[in-house]
């Protein structure tokens, strides 16, 4: 059963963002060596439940189009078959497949109430 492994804070400005979160929760936060703009998140030590996350900028301005909210990303084993299931059942497909180099396989989706969450295939072969 796929189990959501991992959330993402849209922020205009993911420094602030960071310090913000730094402050009030004692999350552990640096930005990731990787060939995108993105900062990870540690919410606690792996013993206790719990998901970690990460922070990217906001692409758009605030305009009721923008992702405000957190966007949390479901493991899933095969993208494409996941992708399928979003769209047969009236779900929408808003960020098409993309590589995330060394991690894995996203697509972002809307469910049928306009909430937007990701689906991530592990490969740490994707570019």
């Amino acid at each position: 059963m796929p189990r959501v492994i991992h959330f993402e804070v849209h922020a205009e400005n993911p420094e602030r963002a960071a310090e913000f979160y730094r402050n009030v929760f004692d999350w552990k936060i640096n930005k990731w060596e990787g060939p995108v703009k993105y900062w990870l998140i540690e919410t606690g030590r792996e013993a206790i439940p719990g998901i970690n996350g990460g922070i990217i900028e906001r692409r758009g301005e605030i305009d009721g189009q923008a992702v405000i909210a957190y966007v949390c990303t479901i493991d899933v084993p095969d993208i494409d078959e996941y992708a399928k299931r979003v769209e047969a059942n009236k779900g929408l497909i808003v960020v098409p497949k993309n590589a995330i180099p060394g991690v894995g396989w996203l697509v972002y989706c809307k469910d049928t109430e306009g909430n937007i969450f990701g689906i991530l295939q592990d490969d740490r072969n994707a570019k």
